[in-house]
């Protein structure tokens, strides 16, 4: 089976394990430190903060932007449900808009219409690895004074033009094991603000500015010295991880037909966390079971917008979103993964050309 995704793991990030277990400092030590610089000159943002997973780095980011109860976070429907979460979390309520169908990422248009007087902050979603119309979002953003919070969870090394994901506004990114660099499990948060920077730092260590001295509310999401060994030698291999899913994507649109590919607009860097297409008139689930037959993974990301989530639905939401949910009916993600190979690459092509 050609799997969907393939962390790759070898014998650098086994000896970095190793090291940081024969040290015996264990949680948020040297490693720690060590690869929060590294990811912040990655990111070319002053400040890098290192939580327990991409979801606690959303929520630790909005805490420390003030965001809370009776507050309204402008967001997207179509990603996973941590990123609305999140905003629960603190108290405050998301609020969908829906996506550019080209991108499916949100559309800006819709997110100046949605502003109210309780909006507080814009929540994009770089989704599949590329982000979204941030210099769009950034004027709407400066023109309301709201603030803007990156979930760049899926964009490690995306960028518009030379700024990279996670330096517009205050950026998150997770470093789950199908991500394009993973930590095993683990989060970031990216900031050039000095003071956002120091109070992400108080709420992920139980508030506390030293030992036993506690300033603010705070949480244990820290990341371990393990998880930062790990971390360290995947973003020195991220470069590399990156041009091969850029590769690998190129060939799969030059050569797939009877699916819709990704679109990739000028000065954008995608970087393929996912290849996804869409495959109309509602050939999905059969181009989905062909290729399982034949050996290919491929995996929905999203079946269901989180307005359309079962919780969701409880707590009230009703959201007309026609290209959100279009999306959900069409979307199909294929293996991109960098390792690869030409014959498993020729053997995705010819499977999904075959069955459509």
């Amino acid at each position: 089976m050609i799997p969907i995704s393939k962390p790759l793991l070898g014998e650098e990030e086994r000896q970095a394990v190793l090291e940081v277990l024969d040290s015996g400092m264990l949680v948020q030590g040297r490693r720690v430190q060590e690869f929060e610089q590294a990811f912040a000159e990655f990111c070319g943002v002053r400040h890098a903060i290192a939580t327990s997973s991409g979801t606690t780095a959303l929520q630790t980011a909005l805490m420390a932007h003030g965001i809370g109860a009776g507050d309204e976070v402008i967001t997207t429907a179509f990603t996973f449900i941590a990123s609305a979460n999140a905003i629960r979390f603190v108290g405050a309520r998301p609020v969908f808009v829906d996506i550019d169908p080209r991108t499916f990422t949100v559309d800006p248009n819709q997110v100046e219409d949605a502003i109210t007087p309780r909006t507080r902050a814009i929540l994009p979603v770089h989704l599949y690895g590329l982000m979204a119309d941030m210099p769009a979002i950034m004027d709407i953003a400066a023109r309301h004074s709201l603030v803007v919070i990156e979930d760049a969870c899926q964009a490690h090394g995306a960028a518009v033009g030379e700024r990279m994901a996670g330096s517009f506004g205050t950026g998150c990114f997770s470093f789950y094991p199908s991500k394009n660099m993973t930590t095993a499990e683990g989060g970031m948060i990216t900031t050039n603000d000095d003071d956002i920077a120091q109070r992400c730092r108080l709420i992920r260590n139980h508030g506390m500015s030293e030992q036993y001295l506690h300033e603010a509310e705070g949480y244990n999401f820290r990341m371990t010295d393990i998880q930062a060994a790990i971390g360290l030698v995947q973003l020195r291999r991220l470069a590399d991880f990156n041009a091969r899913r850029i590769a690998n994507a190129a060939y799969l649109s030059a050569h797939l037909r009877g699916v819709i590919v990704p679109y990739v607009p000028a000065g954008y860097r995608h970087v393929f966390h996912q290849y996804t297409v869409r495959v109309p008139d509602g050939r999905r689930d059969e181009l989905a079971a062909g290729l399982a037959a034949r050996g290919i993974a491929s995996r929905v990301y999203y079946p269901l917008a989180v307005h359309q989530q079962p919780y969701y639905r409880e707590l009230g939401y009703r959201a007309i979103l026609p290209a959100t949910e279009q999306a959900c009916r069409e979307v199909l993600s294929l293996p991109v993964h960098p390792a690869l190979t030409p014959q498993e690459l020729s053997q995705i092509v010819e499977a999904v050309n075959e069955i459509l």
